[in-house]
Order: structure tokens, then sequence, then C-alpha cells
């Protein structure tokens, strides 16, 4: 009885080792490329049109204190 048993146990896990199921899952992580062309494009853009607007009021300015603008050269 007890051989029986035991053969009953080994076959009984030996079938179900051969139903167990595994799932591996494999990512790759890329490293991300980001393009800041436009964003230096716009700020220099902005900081044209902002340096105008500041040499401009330092020239109004400069006409109200009777003081003459520096030129660069």
């Amino acid at each position: 009885m007890k051989r029986v048993f035991v053969v009953s146990c080994l076959l009984f896990f030996a079938f179900f080792q051969g139903c167990k199921t595994e799932h591996k899952v494999e990512v790759e992580v890329k490293p991300m490329q980001i393009t800041v062309d436009v964003n230096i494009r716009i700020d220099k853009e902005l900081d044209d049109f902002f340096g105008s607007l500041d040499k401009a009021a330092q020239k109004v300015s400069s006409e109200k204190t009777g003081n003459a603008p520096k030129q660069a050269q």
C-alpha cells in the first residue's frame, strides 16, 4: 500500500511538472532623443525682439535726459 502511494505521488508530480507554464517578458529600453532646435530658434528670436525694444527704450530715455546713446562698434 505504501509503495502504491509513493509511485502514485511520483507520477502525479511528474505529470504536473510538465504542465508548468512560465512566461518571460523582455523589454528593451532605448534612450530618447529630443530635438530642441525649435526652442533655441524661438529663444533667439525673442531675444532679438526684446533686445531691439531695450535699445529703443534706452534711446528714448537718453533723449529725455539729454545723454547721447552709446554706439557699439
